[in-house]
């Protein structure tokens, strides 16, 4: 089987985290690089988690700290979501390497220029870094297969009624990549939501018995306590279905639509807007996603879990 080569770059996060393990555990992916992007927390911090994400889950890839601000805006972060840390909860192990001598940008180039096959990118966070990318390397954009995102929602928001966090944070990043022609599925609101992972699925996870799945479950647990209080039946693992987007299309339904992101105005900065009747004549630029199968959903992160190490008792 030809695995897909991709880039991770996220503000983990306990659904970046989350994510980060479905992918390593996939035999479909092949993960080129990590990059991080301030977000959910500074970028000192979501580069740190990071680190230990990748520690924790054996992933040692080249891994590089990413702008410190967004493009334009000022920065945004999450700590009533994601703690002070960005990622509150289980004790992770230290990083047990370091970072490469170069910027996100720098190292995202270097790997679309030395790919054999285009590459897909996996944005978890605001995509200031994928933006960054474009306006400094137009000529890698026929690198870039296409890119697989969590961001932004059709239908509402959740930092404002019509913004959706990663979208807000870097309205003007998203635009350029939305305008870009390369290739997007939208993992925004419209599905994660719908991505709940229930305590019951908890335990699953947690009766894999390794340490990763320990982790995972210990996370899950943490971000649970913020959505419940907002009357959510679980934990929605919103990154996560950017990278089952790619592994297991077939448990989503998916509808291509034309997307534009509004930068500016008091109500609207960062809304996701999309053509459903066509109106504007423009050719869909995104497949949003709309559904999934939540049960299916969970399993694939059950099974991610048992890819770190069956414990047998």
């Amino acid at each position: 089987m030809n695995r897909i080569p991709i880039i991770l770059d996220g503000d983990p996060g306990h659904d970046d985290a989350i994510a980060w393990v479905l992918a390593n555990a996939s035999p479909a992916l092949e993960i080129k690089a990590v990059t991080t992007c301030c977000g959910n927390q500074t970028i000192e911090k979501t580069t740190y988690n990071a680190q230990r994400i990748c520690t924790l889950i054996d992933l040692h890839v080249p891994t590089a700290k990413g702008r410190r601000r967004p493009l334009v805006s000022e920065p945004i972060i999450a700590p009533t979501v994601h703690g002070e840390s960005g990622l509150d909860g289980p004790a992770l192990p230290e990083p047990d390497f370091e970072l490469v001598p170069m910027t996100a940008v720098e190292l995202m180039a270097k790997v679309l220029r030395e790919s054999e096959e285009p590459v897909t990118l996996v944005p978890t966070g605001p995509l200031t870094n994928v933006a960054a990318l474009l306006i400094a390397h137009p000529e890698l954009k026929a690198n870039i297969r296409q890119i697989s995102l969590m961001g932004g929602g059709v239908q509402y928001g959740n930092w404002t009624p019509a913004a959706e966090f990663n979208i807000l944070v870097d309205p003007e990043a998203a635009k350029i990549v939305f305008e870009s022609g390369i290739p997007i599925i939208m993992a925004g609101l419209d599905v994660t939501e719908k991505a709940l992972i229930k305590p019951y699925d908890f335990e699953r996870i947690r009766a894999v018995g390794n340490p990763v799945a320990k982790v995972v479950a210990e996370w899950l647990d943490f971000f649970y306590q913020f959505h419940i209080k907002m009357g959510y039946e679980g934990a929605p693992v919103h990154d996560a279905v950017a990278v089952a987007a790619l592994i297991h299309p077939e448990i989503m339904d998916m509808k291509e639509l034309y997307v534009e992101v509004e930068t500016e105005g008091d109500f609207c900065k960062g809304a996701t807007i999309a053509d459903f009747r066509g109106s504007k004549g423009k050719a869909p630029n995104a497949k949003v996603i709309m559904g999934i199968d939540r049960d299916a959903f969970a399993d694939l992160l059950v099974e991610a879990a048992k890819a770190y190490g069956e414990v047998t008792k």
